[in-house]
């Protein structure tokens, strides 16, 4: 078994705007400390496996960044997708990829902009996983338990009788629920939040796309996928846009009968929102979370991030100030699941320049 690492870097991160944009998106910010978000995911990854099997698959738009903040991983792994076509694809072709490095390959997909730790229980968790996946060709995602009735999560029911130790049958995966529903499912015991980590061999997620997929499946089977080169990218370019926009969850999770879980048993964050960043940035006098010169009076419960100007609030509860350059945003914080539809709305209006 030679273990790899797919990281998912396209995304655009709309519900951080006005920090968050396409050409510099939040898996590339520093919303915690220094390094950036995919920085932080792949120092995560030290110890568990070489970089030189760190695979990211991101757009054009980011790759030359992603370089310039990850200098020692090799350039010809991280790969550019022409346009986005959800994970399905991203995953066929990281399978492809991996399988003509090793044929004995198993890979762990995460996303680039997770809150992860300790690291070692992560890595634990990680090494269980490609054990049973490699050992038992099954499909392995990650679950965490639920420490309150959250609506913004998926959900996965698992038999509560061990296959392995640490490992659990999926019954099924439910869409995020209402609170009422999410009450129950923590009052269960049954369900873990769905944390959009997984792990397969390369040659099973093949087989499984080629069986549910068949059409991704035959797309990515025309690339030379040994040699990322000129020739590579000239054929992606042309068959990419072809292939299904759809998800791996849907696509393959939710039609495969060999679908297992692990629980986390590790502090994971997803950082979906701002109202996130809130709750995990450290908080200052009547529980502010601040960054930048910021005066408060009679103000509690927000979060501000302006570090180029001095900021003052007197009288503000329970909101989120982000000043940027060229943009502005005084949100609610109990609203802050619509900032992106601001950046619908800049689309609709042609102000891509703020986008």
């Amino acid at each position: 078994m030679e273990k790899f690492v797919l990281i998912m870097a396209g995304g655009v991160g709309s519900r951080f705007w006005p920090r968050s944009r396409k050409k510099l998106p939040k898996q590339l910010l520093n919303i915690f400390g220094q390094n950036s978000m995919i920085q932080d995911t792949v120092e995560r990854l030290k110890g568990f496996v070489d970089e030189k099997n760190i695979l990211i698959i991101t757009n054009k738009v980011q790759k030359a960044l992603i370089e310039e903040q990850l200098p020692n991983l090799p350039k010809e792994n991280v790969i550019a997708e022409p346009v986005g076509r959800n994970t399905a694809p991203c995953v066929a072709l990281a399978a492809s990829v991996i399988s003509k490095k090793s044929k004995d390959a198993v890979f762990v997909t995460l996303p680039a902009d997770h809150l992860i730790n300790p690291k070692l229980d992560f890595h634990s968790a990680l090494n269980l996983g490609c054990e049973f996946a490699y050992d038992s060709k099954g499909l392995v995602t990650f679950g965490i338990k639920p420490t309150r009735p959250d609506t913004g999560y998926g959900y996965i029911n698992f038999e509560k009788n061990e296959t392995k130790e640490g490992i659990h049958k999926v019954i099924k995966f439910v869409e995020k629920p209402n609170l009422e529903k999410a009450n129950e499912y923590l009052a269960s015991g049954d369900y873990l939040w769905n944390s959009g980590m997984f792990i397969w061999r390369a040659d099973v997620i093949l087989d499984e796309i080629n069986q549910h997929l068949n059409g991704i499946y035959n797309g990515i089977e025309k690339l030379d996928t040994s040699k990322i080169d000129y020739e590579f990218y000239q054929k992606l370019d042309e068959i990419y846009p072809t292939l299904d926009n759809i998800s791996i969850d849907y696509g393959i999770m939710e039609k495969s009968d060999k679908v297992y879980c692990v629980q986390g048993d590790f502090n994971w964050s997803d950082v979906g929102s701002w109202e996130t960043v809130f709750e995990l940035t450290e908080k200052s006098e009547n529980n502010n979370a601040l960054v930048g010169d910021v005066y408060i009076d009679s103000s509690n419960d927000n979060y501000v991030y302006n570090p180029n100007k001095f900021t003052a609030l007197i009288g503000i509860e329970n909101t989120v100030v982000i000043d940027t350059n060229d943009a502005l945003l005084v949100c609610s914080r109990d609203k802050v699941q619509d900032v992106k539809k601001i950046v619908d709305y800049l689309n609709e209006k042609n102000k891509t320049d703020l986008v």
